[in-house]
């Protein structure tokens, strides 16, 4: 048992340097190949999902497109790789792909027992209920005995169970491998309840045949922080991918757009004559060319309007910003400054 115990302990040390030392060139990986490899959902409006024309759209969509606008000066050069919630780790653990762009939630067990480091929050969420109006049900503390589809390999189901032993209630999960299996169990009266983070509830319930036939529930029972991840025992990657989403913080706070930035290229503004690479330290902490801000806003936008054409009133999905307004706006966006 010993020597088994001894073997088992040298492979997972074996696994887990291949992967660190695979992982400590990701950046000159990335510049050589010529292209980000990035792992995206199956397909979840407004975050990840392929249009009638198969080009990949949401906000995910646009983190990675920025990382590649920093990387290669080219927000275009992203491989897409769709990955279900069971294999979304595995996947980036084995180097698979360079970042995971895919409404992943930040918790401790994700952050220190996987070999990941998550590079931000791309979105505040929090964990509600989907349910068809016939039910006539208007709170969760309604939902008692309920049946409820979830997504496996997330956290939701736990989350549900805190919040149903919490309050002495009882529920009948019923889980599925993908989102779409999810919603299409719901649809066909597998469940009562379709619970997931709310963000994604609104995503959905736009798949519905019927979408005004289910409604979202007020209650919010967990924090749902989304954001990208990447490998341990990478920081220059690491800082390349969390210095991408702040820099599309950073230039809505700034008031710079993809329409305007342009324009501010000779600004007389120390904070974005630094953030368009003409002074300052430009881009040599992050090996990356100076305009690299530049090109993540000129090709992608700001966060705003990531925000706005994915997510908020000009999607489909028309979700307001909420917490996810910037700081000096009433929300929790906030990035370290670029200086």
């Amino acid at each position: 048992m010993k020597k088994m115990g001894l073997i088992a302990a040298t492979a997972a040390m074996t696994v887990g340097f291949s992967v660190n030392a695979s992982a400590a060139d990701t950046l000159a990986s990335v510049k050589e190949r010529g292209f980000v490899q990035c792992g995206v959902t199956t397909g979840v409006p407004g975050y990840s999902n392929p249009d009638d024309k198969g080009n990949w759209k949401g906000m995910d969509v646009d983190v990675c497109r920025g990382i590649a606008a920093a990387t290669l000066g080219d927000a275009e050069k992203v491989k897409y790789i769709p990955l279900n919630a069971k294999e979304r780790f595995t996947a980036l653990q084995s180097g698979e792909i360079d970042v995971l762009s895919r409404v992943t939630t930040w918790t401790l067990t994700r952050d220190s027992s996987l070999g990941l480091n998550f590079a931000g929050v791309t979105y505040y969420d929090g964990q509600g209920f989907l349910i068809n109006k016939g039910l006539g049900v208007n709170s969760a503390l309604e939902l008692d005995g309920a049946s409820m589809c979830i997504q496996s390999g997330t956290t939701t189901e736990l989350n549900a169970a805190d919040y149903f032993r919490e309050n002495n209630m009882e529920f009948e999960p019923v889980v599925f491998d993908t989102s779409d299996q999810t919603v299409k169990g719901f649809e066909a009266g597998r469940c009562d309840v379709l619970t997931s983070d709310q963000s994604q509830l609104y995503a959905l319930r736009i798949k519905l045949s019927n979408p005004s036939s289910a409604v979202i529930l007020p209650e919010i029972i967990s924090k749902e922080p989304l954001g990208p991840v990447v490998r341990q025992g990478d920081d220059a990657w690491f800082n390349v991918v969390k210095w991408s989403l702040f820099a599309m913080v950073n230039a809505e706070e700034l008031g710079l757009t993809s329409k305007n930035i342009d324009s501010n290229k000779n600004s007389k503004n120390p904070n974005i004559a630094r953030f368009v690479g003409a002074e300052g330290i430009k881009g040599t902490g992050l090996s990356l060319s100076d305009n690299w801000a530049y090109n993540i806003v000129k090709q992608v936008g700001n966060y705003g309007e990531a925000f706005e054409r994915n997510l908020g009133a000009s999607s489909p999905l028309k979700i307001e910003r909420g917490l996810n307004a910037l700081w000096n706006k009433g929300g929790l966006q906030y990035a370290p400054p670029i200086r």
